[in-house]
């Protein structure tokens, strides 16, 4: 069966610049652990600006209005210790059944942002020291002879930063030597190569997160184009013999938008990942429609002002949450033809591919 790099994705494989902050922040306690030490080195390394807190508060990061603190947060990087609350871990239905975090934040510039109104404070980009101490944790949550699935990147984006602090790595090691689990991440990022000899012993799903070049072009900034994303993930699942072999891959189609065409837009796009990904034997879909709630839609307003965005109520519907939270979702006509469009799309171009859920 043809392995081989196709003409034209081959071209989109030109490394998109990693991301670098302006500044490192640590704080006292980061750097009592020898992940956050680790850190320090690679920043050092990398010629980056440094800054030890005078205690474990991270400071400095409000602006003079929104735009000016979204803009300093997001140059920056922090080295904290997660709390203990971190080790009790939370539901993630429908992604996996337990979530977990290396970091959170995301260096990305999406107007649709998802971690928008989900956490608190300025979008500072944080990475967690005691890394190790969070993996040693999650074996008490595996079921024996079941498989429990495991979420790191429900609040950020684990490659966009993985070359400043490695900590995708060996979560991916560390996930190959445990039975009865897998790792679930996602990334829109590109640079998969530093990930190709892990031994992760067919124990980490690798997903791409991609849209419509059209809704990416407009929505999303700081990130490689959808060619290049989808020529990561082949990577990713092409056979090799070295390290552990081809990754379990995933498309994470989000947030899926009925723009102008929008049937042409994503029938391409669909086209696409057929033509580069019909080979690989173990390919999950993940669709996700857009939606936001009225929190975040205030906030993204305020971070990016003259987006293209549709964020109006119109075609719109709210659901509530089981905690008494409002979102706006499509309403349920649009929402039934954009189900059926993708569900046979992907069938009937992947046919051995498992469609995880639709929301």
């Amino acid at each position: 069966m043809e392995t081989q790099p196709l003409i034209g994705l081959e071209r989109s494989e030109k490394q998109q610049k990693p991301w670098m902050p302006r500044r490192v922040l640590f704080t006292p306690d980061a750097l009592e652990e020898g992940y956050g030490r680790e850190i320090l080195e690679r920043a050092e390394r990398l010629n980056i600006p440094v800054e030890i807190m005078t205690s474990n508060r991270i400071t400095g990061l409000r602006g003079a209005d929104e735009r000016e603190t979204y803009r300093l947060a997001k140059t920056t990087l922090a080295i904290i210790k997660a709390p203990p609350s971190q080790l009790k871990l939370q539901p993630i239905p429908p992604s996996a059944d337990w979530q977990f975090h290396l970091a959170q934040g995301c260096p990305a510039h999406c107007h649709y942002c998802y971690l928008a109104g989900s956490l608190s404070g300025p979008p500072v980009i944080r990475a967690y020291a005691n890394l190790p101490e969070i993996l040693e944790n999650l074996p008490n949550y595996i079921q024996p002879g079941k498989l429990t699935t495991f979420e790191a990147s429900c609040y950020t984006d684990p490659l966009s930063i993985e070359h400043l602090t490695g900590g995708l790595q060996k979560t991916i090691e560390f996930f190959g030597t445990l039975p009865d689990a897998q790792l679930r991440f996602v990334t829109k990022f590109t640079a998969v190569d530093q990930l190709l000899q892990v031994p992760h012993n067919g124990h980490t799903r690798s997903r791409i997160s991609i849209n419509a070049p059209e809704v990416a072009r407009r929505l999303e900034g700081g990130v490689p184009k959808v060619e290049a994303r989808i020529a990561a993930l082949r990577k990713l699942a092409l056979p090799r013999s070295e390290g552990g072999g081809a990754y379990p891959i995933g498309v994470v189609l989000a947030p899926i938008m009925p723009i102008p065409d929008w049937e042409l837009h994503y029938t391409a796009l669909l086209d696409q990942l057929a033509d580069a990904l019909a080979f690989a034997p173990d390919i999950t879909f993940e669709l996700i429609t857009h939606r936001f709630t009225e929190g975040s839609r205030d906030l993204l307003q305020q971070w990016y002002p003259n987006t293209s965005l549709d964020m109006s109520e119109a075609n719109r519907t709210k659901k509530f949450n089981k905690f008494g939270g409002t979102k706006y979702v499509f309403e349920k006509g649009i929402m039934q033809q954009l189900k059926s469009f993708f569900h046979e799309g992907i069938k009937s171009r992947l046919p051995h591919a498992q469609i995880l859920y639709w929301t």
